[in-house]
C-alpha cells in the first residue's frame, strides 16, 4: 500500500550542501527557502565577475566554511567563477583544481554546456602568506582575472581547508615566482594546468574504499576485543565496595568484576583508569534516576555485559528536538553569523549532546562498550572527542515518544565503530558530529525521530542496517559533508527513506521500500547505483541545483510516481550507454537497454506503469519521436529527469524473486512490437 504524508512536515530539513546563495537583481529563483541564484543573461557582452556568495557554489564543506568563520576574514582561499552556455545559473569553484577535475568528466559539458566567460581569483600584488595550516591568507581580497592571463604555482606549501593542495593564481610571473620560491611549488599556464595531474577523492575514489573500510573497521572491532581479557583486579560487592570503590581498588589494565545483580550508585560512576567493567551473568548497574550513571575519562578502558538504566531525564531543550531547520545546516544559513570553530562547535553541543546519559566517554580513545542492554528516559550513549570507541551488540530503549527522549548514541567528533546494536525510540537512533570516518553498520534502528543523522560527517560508511518507523527519515546526511558512504541498507516506513545531502558520495545497493518519499537527492557529483526504490509515494525526488550526479542501474518499481523534480535543471540519468530500470517503461531493446529514452517526470511516461493504455500512447509516433530527439538533444528542459537508455531488466534480480514481483524477461526479449511491450505497460 503507497503511504501517505503525514501531518508533519520535515521539509525544512534541507540540505545547503549544493550551494550558497543569495538574491540579486538580476534574477531570483525561489528554492524552498527563498534562496536567490544569479541567473546568466549574456546579452550582446561578456558578463562581469559576480560576488561569490551569488553563485552555486561547489568544493567546500559547510563545516570548513564554518570554521573559518569571522574570525578569519584574512584568509583568502582561491576561487573560480564559470558562466556556462546551457546552465543558467553562475558556477563558483572553491579551488581551480575542483574545475580543472570537473571539465574532465565525460558528462561535465553535456551537463552545462561550454565555459562562455569564465574568472580566477588573482594574488597578484597581494604578497600572499600562509596560516599555521598552510591557509592563503591576505589583508586585501584578491581581484578577478580571466583564467588564462594567469600562471599557477602549483604544488606548494599552501593548501585548502580539506588538506588538500591549494593552486594560487597570479596574473604576474613574478610574483607567482617569488611566492613560490618562499612556499615551494611550480608554475604553470592555464593550458598546462589543464593538461596536468589533478587528484580529488570523488564518488568513484569512495566507491572504492569501502571494502578497506570495512577492513579497517574489523580491524579496529578486533583490537578493542583485546580489552575484555584483562585478569580481574578487583569485584564489586568484596568486603562491601561500591562500583567505585571497586574501579579506584583495581589496578591499571585490570577487570573489575560486576557479579549477577542489581547494583544500585547514588552519583555518576567514573572510570579515570583504563581498566574493563566486566558484568557476570544478569549484571545490573542502575542509577538514582538524576543524572548520568556511567562516565569514562580513561583511554583503553571498556564496559561490557552491564546492563545499565536508573538514567536521569535532562535532555536538551524540547525546542531544538522539533526545530527541523537545523539552524547551523539549513540552506538559508548565513556562515556570517559564527564567530569562529569554537563557538558554532559548542553551539551544535548544547543543542544535541547535553543531557543526561546511561554512559558518557569524555576525551577517552579506544574504548569498548558491547554486550548490554541500556533503558534510558534521556540518552543512552554520548562519546565526547573520542576517537576509536567501538560500539557493539548493545541495545538502547529510549521514549516511545521522541519529543521527550534524546539520543540512541551521541558521537561528537568521534569517529569509532557502532554495529550490531539496536536502538529504540528515542529521538535519533545514531547521532553524529563531526565523527569523519565513523562506520555505522549492521543495526536495526527502529522507532525514532530519524534513524541514522549525520551532521557535519564525512567519509564515513553507513552500511548495512535494518531502519524502519522513523517519524521523519531513515537516513538522513546533511550539511554538505563530502565522500560518505551510505550501502545496502533497508530502510521502510518512513516519511523520507534516505536524505543524502553534501558531495561526491556513494549511495549504493540500499532497498527503500513504503515510505512516502524514498530516496531525495540534495547531493552533487555522486554516484547513486543498485538501489531498490518500491512502493513509495514517490520513489525519488532531486533537490540540488547541479545536474552532476551519476544516478544508473537503480530499480523503481510499483512507486506512485517514480521521480520528482524540487528544483534546478535537466538530469541525464544515464552513464555509457546505460541507465535505470523502470517499470513501464517501452520500446524495442537491444537484450541490454530499451532504444527509447524514458522520461519518469513526462506526463506521459510517468504513467506507463499505473495507467492501462499509456504504453500505446508513448508508441504515438509523435510522441515517440519527440522521446528520441529529447534524448539525443537534452537541451535546456528544467525541472526534467531524462533516461536516454533505460535498462530492459532489473539489477536486483534477488530482490524481485524474493517479492515475488513479475516476470521480466518478455521487454528483453522484446522485437519491439506492441503487444509484448504492453506486457509492461
Amino acid at each position: 500500500m503507497t503511504p501517505t504524508r503525514p501531518v508533519d512536515d520535515a521539509d525544512a530539513n534541507r540540505d545547503r550542501g549544493s550551494g550558497t546563495v543569495i538574491a540579486v537583481a538580476v534574477g531570483v529563483v525561489v528554492l524552498g527557502g527563498s534562496i536567490g541564484l544569479f541567473v546568466v543573461d549574456f546579452g550582446s557582452a561578456t558578463p562581469e565577475p559576480v560576488d561569490f556568495d551569488e553563485t552555486v557554489s561547489v568544493g567546500l564543506t559547510l563545516e570548513d566554511e564554518l570554521r573559518l568563520g569571522d574570525e578569519s576574514e584574512d584568509i583568502e582561499l582561491p576561487r573560480m567563477e564559470v558562466f556556462y552556455s546551457q546552465y543558467p545559473y553562475v558556477v563558483g569553484y572553491y579551488g581551480v583544481d575542483s574545475f580543472v577535475a570537473a571539465q574532465r568528466e565525460p558528462t561535465h559539458e553535456r551537463q552545462f554546456g561550454f565555459p562562455a566567460a569564465a574568472y580566477v581569483t588573482d594574488y597578484a600584488d597581494l604578497d600572499p602568506g600562509l596560516t599555521d595550516d598552510g591557509l592563503p591568507r591576505s589583508d586585501r581580497e584578491p581581484g578577478w582575472i580571466a583564467p588564462e592571463s594567469a600562471v599557477y604555482v602549483v604544488d606548494s606549501d599552501a593548501r585548502m581547508p580539506s588538506g588538500r593542495t591549494a593552486i594560487l593564481p597570479f596574473g604576474d610571473r613574478d610574483d607567482a615566482r617569488a611566492f613560490a620560491d618562499e612556499h615551494g611549488g611550480r608554475i604553470l599556464g592555464w593550458d598546462a594546468l589543464l593538461e596536468a595531474d589533478v587528484e580529488l577523492d570523488d564518488a568513484d575514489t569512495v566507491r572504492d574504499r569501502v571494502r578497506t573500510q570495512r577492513v579497517e573497521a574489523d580491524r579496529v572491532v578486533e583490537s578493542r576485543s583485546a580489552l575484555r581479557d584483562r585478569p580481574v583486579g578487583a569485584v564489586v560487592g568484596e568486603n562491601g565496595t561500591t562500583v567505585q570503590d571497586a574501579i579506584e581498588a583495581a589496578s591499571p589494565n585490570t577487570t573489575v568484576l560486576v557479579p549477577e545483580g542489581i547494583h544500585e550508585v547514588e552519583e555518576p560512576v567514573e572510570i579515570d583508569r583504563p581498566v574493563t567493567l566486566q558484568g557476570e551473568g544478569d549484571a545490573n548497574i542502575v542509577g538514582d534516576g538524576n543524572s548520568t550513571v556511567l562516565v569514562v575519562r580513561a583511554s583503553r578502558s571498556a564496559i561490557v555485559g552491564v546492563d545499565v538504566s536508573g538514567v536521569g531525564n535532562g535532555t536538551p531543550d524540547a525546542a531544538v528536538v522539533d526545530d527541523h531547520s537545523h539552524r547551523l545546516g539549513d540552506a538559508s544559513h548565513d556562515s556570517g553569523d559564527t564567530v569562529g570553530d569554537d563557538y558554532w562547535d559548542e553551539d551544535v553541543e548544547e543543542d544535541y549532546a547535553t543531557g543526561d546519559t546511561a554512559i558518557a566517554v569524555e576525551t577517552a580513545q579506544d574504548v569498548l562498550i558491547a554486550d548490554l542492554s541500556i533503558d534510558t528516559d534521556a540518552a543512552g550513549v554520548i562519546l565526547y572527542d573520542s576517537p576509536g570507541v567501538v560500539v557493539r551488540n548493545i541495545t538502547v530503549v529510549g521514549r516511545e515518544n521522541y519529543r521527550e527522549g534524546h539520543m540512541g548514541l551521541v558521537a561528537m567528533r568521534s569517529p569509532g565503530v557502532v554495529e550490531h546494536s539496536a536502538f529504540l525510540g528515542g529521538l535519533d537512533g545514531v547521532y553524529t558530529h563531526r565523527a569523519h570516518g565513523i562506520v555505522i553498520r549492521n543495526n536495526e534502528i527502529r522507532g525514532n525521530r530519524m534513524g541514522v543523522h549525520l551532521m557535519f560527517t564525512s567519509d564515513s560508511l553507513v552500511s548495512d542496517n535494518v531502519v524502519s518507523g522513523q517519524e521523519f527519515t531513515g537516513i538522513h546526511v546533511m550539511t554538505g559533508p563530502q565522500r560518505n558512504a551510505v550501502v545496502g541498507n533497508r530502510i521502510s516506513d518512513t516519511e523520507t527513506a534516505l536524505i543524502v545531502g553534501g558531495s561526491n558520495s556513494y549511495i549504493a545497493d540500499n532497498v527503500l521500500t513504503e515510505s512516502y518519499l524514498g530516496l531525495r537527492i540534495d547531493a552533487t557529483a555522486s554516484i547513486i547505483e543498485g538501489n531498490v526504490i518500491a512502493d513509495n509515494r514517490d520513489g525519488a525526488e532531486t533537490w540540488a541545483q547541479l545536474p552532476t550526479n551519476r544516478v544508473t542501474h537503480n530499480d523503481f518499481v510499483d512507486n506512485e510516481q517514480h521521480v520528482a523534480v524540487s528544483s534546478g535543471r535537466l538530469r541525464v540519468w544515464s552513464h555509457d550507454g546505460e541507465g535505470n530500470y523502470w517499470e513501464g517503461a517501452v520500446g524495442s531493446t537491444d537484450g541490454t537497454v530499451i532504444q527509447r529514452p524514458y522520461t519518469p517526470t513526462d506526463p506521459v511516461d510517468g504513467r506507463l506503469h499505473r495507467v492501462d493504455g499509456a504504453g500505446t500512447l508513448a508508441r504515438a509516433p509523435a510522441i515517440d519521436a519527440l522521446a528520441g530527439f529529447q534524448g539525443a538533444v537534452p537541451g535546456m528542459r528544467a525541472d526534467e529527469v531524462i533516461d536516454t537508455a533505460p535498462l530492459c531488466a532489473p539489477v536486483n534480480e534477488v530482490w524481485f524473486e524474493r517479492t515475488g514481483r513479475g516476470d521480466t524477461e518478455p521487454i528483453c526479449q522484446s522485437d519491439g512490437r506492441l503487444d509484448e511491450l504492453e506486457t509492461r505497460a
